[in-house]
């Protein structure tokens, strides 16, 4: 996975609810049950994990970001939560279910994660998902290629997500013994709040793996090239709208 700077988890919560309110589907394919096992693997503040604990469950959510534990632990402190890479999942139980939503499209390893998920999970057990899949993003991505060249930065931007297909992602699955029970690619235009700030609050959030680097008044000429770049594609009435396509996809441990 890619170096990333520490997450601002009020940010977070504040502009980009969207992440988690919008997975109510994912969450009704995951259906927990009482008294399951379930592993909520890149939980970020811990809004979903709190939804799956409601059902009865006993879950258990891990993030990469030791500033999106915290917060998870202060929101919902009767809740199991520990900061873990997806990459590194050494733990000693097995679950009934592993879940992750918005998470899996920052792993460019995913068949290393995929090998430790289907360590995780008990015969039977299900691995229900949500993430970028192909094309996700591609109206931004086309917007930073042109700001990168009409800047005139070194090399080419960094590549900081990976979008699979549904063939792609599902072989991988099957490769590890998680048979592929539903699989789906769908358009998810994704209104941004703030208004006129919603696409730099999103690139504030989520764009520091192409602007990180850069000397300040240049971060700053990036991100205005690229709201100009954008503005055409994804303004309108407002509000900026994020081309986001999703994978959402299910599978059952052989």
């Amino acid at each position: 996975m890619p170096d990333q700077p520490k997450w601002n988890s009020q940010l977070y919560d504040d502009k980009h609810s969207f992440v988690w309110k919008l997975a109510a589907g994912v969450l009704e394919l995951l259906e927990p049950k009482p008294g399951e096992h379930i592993l909520d693997l890149g939980c970020g503040t811990g809004h979903l994990t709190s939804k799956i604990a409601e059902a009865g469950a006993h879950v258990f959510g891990v993030d990469r970001s030791p500033e999106m534990i915290a917060q998870a632990r202060e929101q919902y402190p009767t809740l199991r939560f520990e900061v873990m890479d997806a990459l590194d999942l050494t733990l000693e139980e097995t679950f009934d279910a592993v879940f992750s939503n918005a998470t899996l499209h920052w792993i460019h390893e995913p068949e290393r994660v995929i090998t430790a998920i289907a360590k995780l999970l008990k015969p039977g057990g299900r691995f229900v998902a949500e993430f970028g899949g192909k094309g996700n993003t591609n109206e931004l991505l086309k917007a930073i290629h042109r700001a990168w060249r009409n800047l005139a930065l070194p090399g080419a931007p960094p590549r900081p997500w990976y979008y699979p297909t549904i063939p792609e992602y599902s072989g991988l699955l099957e490769k590890h013994g998680i048979e592929v029970t539903y699989a789906i690619l769908f358009d998810r235009p994704t209104p941004l709040d703030d208004g006129e700030r919603g696409l730099r609050n999103w690139l504030d959030m989520f764009g520091a793996a192409f602007s990180g680097s850069l000397p300040d008044p240049v971060r700053e000429q990036f991100k205005e090239v690229i709201e100009r770049e954008l503005r055409p594609a994804l303004y309108n009435n407002g509000h900026w709208t994020m081309d986001y396509r999703r994978l959402r996809i299910s599978g059952k441990r052989v």
